[in-house]
């Protein structure tokens, strides 16, 4: 994937308080290996699985990042592409885009959805617009996902052994599709009639809230190629090996746990696959309605 050389946001930030765990509870039970995995997660939905360790709804000190190190350069500079993308996108349908924040931390952080560990994955909270990203979570990719580096390569020796790009930028710009999510009022109507139904049904409304996710971010990747070229070859198919191993019924199945669907919050691996190829496919926001009537 080729970044170098582009405008790095100036909306990522870093914690400086790190915030106060609050409880263990179930956090501490479930296995971290499989809850980072579940990147792209939705604190709403978090709060009923333990992804997320809800608390006082603090918000972390934080400043902006200052670092030269490659991971944090990488993050502006995809967050910049998700900006001017959206920016076009709502500018198309006679709306603003509100840019969100991007906070990184090490090792807990409290949002204003609650506090949350690495162990999390990254997540995106609705309540202050901003995505969260442990600095550790590309090293966790390299060593869990087994993506060993890029299929192709920028050329040069920093890139080499580290997780592919675009798988990385595939996962913030889900998170970035959660906050999109978020401005056009589908989060809030998810919210409002998932506590309305039983929880079956209202993990079926995060399944199709989350599959949207995916394919906002294929949307934002069609345009961004439109836009500044960035894919090389291989690129797809790290997003797609990502997307399919981030599955409900292959985490499961990892974990040693029985495929369960009716307990699903993020979709199958074929499912995520299939949402994210077709926002690829389309760069059409339109093309990305999972709920089709649920709400």
């Amino acid at each position: 994937m080729k970044w170098r050389g582009r405008r790095g946001s100036s909306n990522v930030r870093t914690s400086s308080g790190g915030g106060k765990m609050i409880g263990g509870g179930i956090g501490g039970i479930i296995i971290a290996g499989i809850l980072w995995l579940v990147f792209g997660v939705n604190p709403m939905t978090a709060l009923q699985t333990g992804q997320v360790i809800t608390g006082g709804g603090t918000s972390t000190s934080t400043e902006p990042a200052t670092s030269d190190d490659r991971d944090t350069q990488f993050v502006k500079v995809v967050l910049a592409d998700t900006e001017e993308v959206w920016h076009q996108v709502f500018n198309e349908g006679g709306q603003t885009y509100q840019e969100p924040s991007l906070i990184l931390f090490n090792g807990q952080v409290s949002s204003a959805c609650g506090s949350a560990t690495a162990a999390t994955g990254p997540f995106y909270c609705p309540s202050d617009q901003t995505v969260y990203l442990d600095t550790s979570f590309f090293a966790e990719m390299r060593q869990n996902l087994g993506i060993s580096g890029d299929q192709q390569g920028s050329g040069d020796d920093e890139n080499q052994g580290r997780a592919g790009d675009f798988a990385q930028a595939y996962v913030i710009s889900h998170e970035v599709g959660h906050h999109v999510q978020t401005l056009l009022g589908i989060t809030q109507q998810v919210n409002e009639a998932s506590r309305q139904v039983t929880r079956t049904q209202a993990n079926k409304l995060s399944v199709l809230q989350e599959l949207q996710a995916d394919c906002f971010a294929g949307v934002w990747a069609q345009r961004n190629q439109q836009r500044v070229q960035f894919l090389e070859p291989g690129d797809i198919d790290e997003a797609i090996n990502a997307a399919s191993q981030i599955g409900d019924d292959r985490l499961a199945r990892a974990s040693g746990r029985a495929v369960t669907p009716d307990s699903f919050t993020h979709g199958t691996s074929q499912q995520r696959v299939q949402w994210f190829t077709r926002g690829l496919e389309s760069g059409n926001v339109q093309s990305c309605d999972t709920f089709s009537g649920a709400l």
